[in-house]
């Protein structure tokens, strides 16, 4: 927070989390209680509308976040985000708003986010420098997820007293806040990275990440944990209206009590200096643990308290993984390889939570959470062995499992477009052996 670039972003990236969660219950309410009679599945496809483009525009999104200056164009998809929650304020306070309209809107801002999420991630960097990047990332999370604490009930508060209309005004002005920030920047003070020049800049990030089996690993991880492991809003209501009946009053608490430990593990990554591929892992085994006996809990209260740290393993995976992955890729693929690394958390979603759903109603409730410790554990499990086994981690200290950097890489910060095409084309060619034989420059802090 010394850094008045990162200072401005921060308070303007949680003022818009804030305004997000806001907009996203007012949909919500409006598609369930206005626009239809509680119809989940009119829900499931604005929701789906929303997301789609995230995963399938993730590709060429992250090449334009490479290819363009990052700043500009985080203030085109956030213009984009403002005018069409404004667009849909408009149609909401004239009671002109229909069904189609608003799958419509939850489709345009899918595209605009699916620009926005890669150009966030890779901006990080240019505001900060290497050492402070897992500081950041910490604190960006911690601003998601105390906007998840307080999102919800802000916009409760406001659609009770003002309408969704209004709420949705909140939403768009909560946009503007991020552009204000971006405009106040000192663009001096930037750190960009080398912009990609010319065609081929998809399939360059393809083959890059094809040519890094630590990235394919890490990402492999992220995966399964968002697949299997993070569909909290089903089991956690599975759970407490099929197992343990609870009230409106201890579900609530039970809905609060993960975002509890979610936080808690932002603001300690925050703290961190360097990510490592160690913490990672144990906090992978730790999800498993710790799941499985929320699973098998026998009461509401023991239940609630195993989520907590549920919760604090579950983004303390997610922010290593995001923080390991930005340090260990050239600056010039770095939006390609997050836009990847998203669509991938984000990706097992439409397949995880039909699946987890499935399996509440012919197996049980339980089998919800307990599916998705087996399927993290197993994973982590097959990790360890391969990072066991792999010579791109120090074999004199292989439980730190310090990742080490190409030298190729390094060089990548100084360098033009042809060499950072030959990288990855190298990359490509290389099996995982071969790569880690160049020498190493650097290695992070387990």
């Amino acid at each position: 927070m010394s850094i008045r670039n990162y200072r401005l972003y921060a308070a303007g990236a949680l003022v818009s989390n804030v305004g997000t969660w806001v907009g996203r219950v007012a949909q919500d309410w409006v598609v369930l209680t206005e626009l239809t009679d509680h119809d989940a599945a009119a829900l499931g496809l604005v929701t789906a509308l929303q997301f789609a483009p995230v995963v399938l525009l993730a590709p060429l999104a992250g090449a334009f976040a490479d290819a363009y200056p990052k700043r500009r164009l985080l203030m085109l998809s956030q213009s984009a985000l403002a005018l069409t929650s404004a667009l849909l304020a408009v149609l909401l306070l004239t009671d002109t708003a229909s069904l189609g309209a608003v799958m419509a809107i939850a489709f345009a801002q899918g595209i605009a986010t699916a620009l926005d999420n890669p150009t966030r991630q890779a901006f990080v960097s240019e505001m900060v420098p290497e050492s402070r990047l897992t500081n950041a990332v910490g604190l960006n999370s911690a601003s998601f997820n105390a906007a998840r604490l307080i999102g919800p009930g802000v916009a409760g508060l406001l659609i009770a007293s003002i309408g969704a209309g209004w709420s949705m005004v909140v939403n768009t002005l909560s946009f503007v806040a991020v552009l204000v920030a971006l405009a106040a920047m000192n663009p001096r003070e930037l750190r960009p990275a080398p912009r990609r020049k010319g065609r081929g800049g998809v399939r360059e990030g393809l083959v890059y990440v094809q040519g890094r089996r630590d990235l394919q690993l890490i990402m492999g991880l992220v995966f399964v944990l968002g697949t299997f492991g993070m569909n909290f809003q089903i089991t956690t209501a599975l759970m407490a209206t099929t197992v343990f009946h609870a009230d409106a009053r201890a579900y609530g608490v039970i809905s609060s009590v993960m975002a509890v430990g979610s936080l808690a593990a932002a603001l300690l990554a925050a703290r961190r200096k360097a990510p490592s591929l160690r913490l990672l892992m144990l906090a992978l085994v730790s999800f498993t643990v710790f799941s499985a006996l929320a699973a098998i809990a026998p009461n509401v209260w023991l239940f609630g308290i195993f989520l907590v740290p549920v919760g604090l393993a579950s983004l303390t995976a997610l922010t290593t993984a995001n923080a390991t992955v930005q340090l260990s890729v050239a600056p010039a693929l770095r939006g390609r390889v997050m836009a990847l690394y998203m669509a991938i958390l984000m990706g097992g979603t439409p397949v995880g939570a039909p699946l987890i759903g499935w399996i509440g109603n012919t197996f049980g409730a339980r089998w919800t959470i307990l599916v998705g410790s087996i399927a993290v554990g197993l994973a982590t499990l097959v990790a360890g062995v391969a990072l066991m086994h792999a010579r791109h981690y120090d074999s004199r200290d292989v439980m730190a499992m310090r990742p080490r950097l190409h030298r190729s890489e390094r060089d990548l910060d100084n360098t033009d477009d042809e060499r950072v095409s030959a990288v990855a084309s190298v990359s490509a060619g290389q099996s995982g052996d071969a790569a880690v034989r160049e020498p190493a420059v650097r290695e992070s802090a387990a």
